[in-house]
Order: structure tokens, then C-alpha cells, then sequence
């Protein structure tokens, strides 16, 4: 049965409570699952939303006071009816509502409702966060943030303090600012993140589950499902308020910040939650964050100390890095949304490998093995090298320019390293943009280990293309039986037929210049070219007029 919204408000004009709660009680019944409006009772759902709010200023019953907030929480699900919710006033009102300290014993029901309320006014009405700004509802959520190890509050209260925080940081910058640098929001989620997990710090930046100290990462239960929602939460603020650290430098405090926090992010790669897919969901907000984080503090990935059961490299626990690359692996397999799902931990392993010898030197072995098939081409296969030089040629500029970065940096930024892994053809797109083409190595810092190259690729070396990459069945001479002077007039009709397709700009002819880098080949050169002495031999009587290429 219809609600009959004009009869809800006849009760609610009456002005006396038992009326009011009978009518909304039975309104939020009947739209507790509603999130669709007829844009034909705008204006009623707006009259009832104002009557709401007089019942909200007066001192109502519990059960009233919870009925009225409930009716707002539906209403304000309607972006187009939020204006009776959006002035100074209501939102003042709603936010009382929101923040009831825990001395008071609170109803815990009334501050959720009172939350989610706030949350759909911030997500559908830009007045409404302004108004939101301005009320400095940021300084009260934090203030209950601090409260992360009190047991008065349930998971919801918690849950949508965190959900509040993350649109308001995802919203205003002004409020990301407030709550990274007056607040202390790095130190302050941190903890919240520190106690939502359970933690424990056996060792400075060394975390373990409390009460299960002594169990390996692979053995831990899983993280409970509110866990796992706050967490993310958290992970999802954080984020906000760190995506600039990177493209600044950071002091000793807040490094000594950053690298907590490292060690909590750490934790969370190597835990699971309650599924696969939530799993997934998890470390995939943990690994963004992670790619904010100032590039030396990145070393908390490899404190751990070696145990029983953990991969080691050069005396080093690798479990995080490979977690990581198996983790960046399964996001390439998937081959959806590769801009969006696979750069962040491509990303991250580049700048992890590029700043730490013993990462760089572990990926390259898992990436990139000593070579011995010298018949395939880089591209074709099913190893991960394979599937990183595929995407080297990928439609998206952004993705390959990213896994050839990765290769790259693998290679310790030498040319020739890069060109026996990935085929000239394939490695010519960054070594263009770096002015490589003519060979060397870039500026990085790497230190001199030895290249070492397999049997199998020693004996095939001298016959690889290194355009392809590969060894390639020897082709026929097309120039075989001919004279020189045939063949300088075969080359002077290919500049002719390059020149009339310059003109006509069908394509543009490119140079390589003492820089390294491409250049535009000028009419000029064209020109130059045309006239080289080498090429005014008179023409054999018999050839192709240049019309006919």
C-alpha cells in the first residue's frame, strides 16, 4: 500500500509526539529500502522534512527523537528535496545529534542515524558541505576518533564516524588540510587503524596480532567483516590526506610517522580478510596508499626480521615485495581496467626497486631470469616478462609507458640490458622519450653488478634481430645481383617517395638528432637528401617513373 504523504503531514502538523511517531513510524516502514523518488511529491517530502526538523529543535521521547532521525536519513537520500537540510541551522542540528560524548551514555542508535543522515546531505549537496566546512563537523569527528580503545562505541558509530571523515576529506580540500596537519590525521588514523586490527609491536616497526604473536602471517585467521569495512575506511581517508607526500619532502617526525604507519600497511598487505574478493578489495587500498608514502620509508617493507616459512633475498624478508608482485600479477591477468587496477602496484614495485638494491635485484629475478629462449619473441609467452613487454604496446599511453618504466628500472636503466630483455621494437617508445635511442644509460644510481647471461643466450647472441629480439631464420638479399648504382637509385626513389608523402602529409618523416631523441624531418633535409651528389646518377632507361610507387 502507497504511503499517503499529505496524511503523514496532518499528523505531524498536530504538533503532538505519540501522532508524529505513529506517522513516521509508518513512513519509514514502508521507504526504509526506498532510493528512488517521483519527482511529483517533491515539495510534500520538503514540507515534511521541515516539520522534521521543528519536532528535532523541541525535547522530544527516545523513541521519537529515533523515528524523526530515521525519516531524515530516508529523506535527505533525495538529492533534489535536500533544502530544508542544507541551511546552518539544520545541519547544526543534526550534528548535536551526531556527537553526544560518552560520558552522557549515549543512544548509539540516534548518533547513527544522525550520521548517515549528515553523509547523504555531503553526498548529494555541495551547500550542504560547505555549511559542513564551516561547522568544523571535522574537530568533532576526531575528537571520538581518539576514542579508538573505548568499548562504549559499537561498530556502526565507528564505521560512520570513519564514513563521514572520508567524504568530507574527499570533498573540501580546506578539511583534508585541517585534519592531515592541525589534527594530526596521519598519527590519528593511524591508531585507529592500529586498534581496529588488534596490533601488537613485538620490535620498533615489527607489528603482530595481539594474542597471536607467535603465529606465521599465512596462518593468521582472517580480519572479521566490520574489520575489514573500517579498515577501509581508513585506508580510503588516509589516502586523501597523503596523495601529496610524494612531491615533497618530509622531516624527520613525519617520516618517523609515515614509517609507523609503513609498518601498519605492511601488516594489512600480508593479512586476509573474509573472502577472496574482500581480500582483494583490502590490499588493493592498502597498496595505494602505500604508493603515497615518501619513497625512503618504503624500507619498513623489508624490516621484518627472516622466519621460518618467509622468502629471503640476500638475507632480506621479501614476503611484502612478493605479495606485492603476485598481487600486481593477478590485477595484469584480469586485464580490466588496467589503468586504474594495475598501475598503483606496477607503480609501486618501480619506485620500491628503483630506490632499494635488494627489492630492485629480487623483482629482476622473479621478472626478469637469466634468458634462454632466444627463439620466442619478447612478447609471446606466458611468463610475467612476457606479459609486461606486451603491455609496452599497449593502446593506453599511461600503462605502457608504465611497464616499460618498470622493465626498465629493472634493468638498471641500461640501454642495452633493456634491449636484450624487451626487443629494440618494443623498448624504442621509452627510449625516444629518455633522447636513449643512440644508446648508454639513464641518470639513476644503481650499483655494478654483473649481467649474467646464460649459455644458450651467449651461443645464439651473434644472430638475434635486436629489433625483434629473437633469432630469426636468415631472409633473402633483395639487394643481391644488383649493381651499386641500382641500388642508389632503388634508395633515391624511396626518399622521393618519402618526401611526396611528407608534402602531402600522409605521414611525417623523423630524424634521430646528437641528442638522442627524435626530431621532425624538415623539407630542408628532405631537400638535402634529394640532392645528395651521390644521388644525381642519370636514371637506368627502363625504370618505374616515380608515379608508379
Amino acid at each position: 500500500m502507497k504511503i499517503d504523504l499529505s496524511t503523514i503531514i496532518e499528523q505531524m502538523q498536530t504538533g503532538e509526539q505519540d501522532a508524529a511517531l505513529t506517522a513516521l513510524q509508518s513512513y519509514n516502514k514502508e521507504m526504509n529500502q526506498c532510493f528512488t523518488f517521483s519527482r511529483e511529491e517533491e515539495r510534500d517530502r520538503e514540507h515534511l522534512g521541515e516539520l522534521v526538523l521543528g519536532f528535532l529543535n523541541r525535547e522530544l521521547q527516545p523513541s521519537c527523537l529515533l523515528a524523526c532521525l530515521e525519516t531524515v536519513r530516508i529523506l535527505s537520500r533525495d538529492k533534489h528535496c535536500l533544502d530544508p537540510f542544507i541551511n546552518r541551522s539544520a545541519m547544526s542540528t543534526l550534528a548535536r545529534y551526531a556527537a553526544s560524548p560518552p560520558s552522557e551514555n549515549p543512544d548509539q542508535e540516534v548518533i547513527v542515524e544522525a550520521l548517515k543522515s549528515i553523509c547523504n546531505i555531503l553526498l548529494h549537496n555541495e551547500t550542504g558541505q560547505v555549511v559542513a566546512a564551516d561547522l568544523q563537523l571535522i574537530k568533532g569527528v576526531a575528537e571520538r576518533l581518539k576514542q579508538c580503545h573505548d568499548p562504549t562505541w559499537n561498530h556502526e558509530v565507528r564505521f560512520f564516524d570513519l564514513r563521514l571523515t572520508f567524504l568530507l576529506t574527499a570533498l573540501r580540500v580546506d578539511v583534508r588540510a585541517q585534519l592531515a596537519q592541525e589534527l594530526h590525521g596521519i598519527s590519528l588514523l593511524g591508531n585507529q587503524l592500529d586498534a581496529t586490527l588488534g596490533l601488537c609491536w613485538p620490535d620498533t616497526l615489527e607489528t603482530a596480532r595481539a594474542g597471536l604473536e607467535d603465529v606465521p602471517p599465512e596462518d593468521l585467521p582472517p580480519l572479521s567483516r566490520q574489520q575489514t569495512e573500517r579498515a577501509m575506511e581508513i585506508l580510503k581517508i588516509l589516502f586523501n590526506i597523503t596523495f601529496d607526500t610524494t612531491r615533497r619532502k618530509v622531516d624527520e617526525e613525519e617520516a618517523a610517522e609515515y614509517r609507523h604507519l609503513g609498518a601498519i600497511l605492511r601488516h594489512c598487505l600480508m593479512s586476509h580478510a573474509d573472502g577472496e574478493e574482500r581480500t582483494e578489495e583490502f590490499h588493493s587500498h592498502t597498496v595505494n596508499l602505500l604508493g603515497n608514502l615518501p619513497l625512503p620509508c618504503l624500507d619498513v617493507l623489508l624490516m621484518p626480521k627472516v622466519q621460518q616459512g618467509s622468502i629471503e633475498y640476500m638475507g632480506v624478508n621479501m614476503d611484502a615485495v612478493n605479495m606485492l608482485l603476485e598481487f600486481m600479477e593477478k590485477r595484469l591477468d584480469r586485464g580490466h581496467k588496467l589503468k586504474e587496477t594495475l598501475l598503483p602496484s606496477l607503480n609501486l614495485l618501480t619506485e620500491s626497486g628503483r630506490i632499494h638494491r635488494e627489492t630492485r635485484k629480487f623483482l629482476r629475478s622473479k621478472v626478469l631470469p637469466p634468458l634462454r629462449d632466444v627463439k620466442n619473441r619478447p612478447e609471446v609467452g606466458s611468463s610475467l616478462r612476457n606479459k609486461l613487454v606486451r603491455l609496452m604496446t599497449h593502446i593506453d599511453t599511461d600503462v605502457k609507458d608504465c611497464a616499460a618504466e618498470f622493465l626498465f628500472v629493472l634493468c638498471k636503466e641500461s640501454v642495452s640490458r633493456f634491449i636484450k630483455y624487451t626487443g629494440y621494437g618494443n623498448a624504442a617508445g621509452l627510449l625516444a622519450a629518455r633522447g636513449l635511442l643512440r644508446g648508454g644509460r639513464d641518470s639513476g644510481i644503481y650499483s655494478e653488478d654483473e649481467d649474467s647471461e646464460t649459455e644458450e643466450y651467449r651461443e645464439a647472441k651473434a644472430h638475434i634481430n635486436p629489433i625483434t629480439g629473437v633469432v630469426e631464420e636468415e631472409q633473402p638479399n633483395p639487394m643481391e645481383g644488383m649493381t651499386e648504382e641500382q641500388k642508389e637509385y632503388e634508395a633515391m626513389k624511396l626518399v622521393r617517395m618519402f618526401d611526396k608523402l611528407s608534402r602531402t602529409n600522409v605521414i611525417q618523416p623523423m630524424q634521430l638528432g646528437m641528442d638522442g631523441k627524435m626530431r621532425e624531418l624538415t623539407p630542408e633535409d628532405m631537400c638535402k637528401l634529394t640532392h645528395n651528389p651521390l644521388f644525381q646518377q642519370e636514371e637506368p632507361v627502363n625504370s618505374d617513373s616515380e608515379n608508379d610507387a
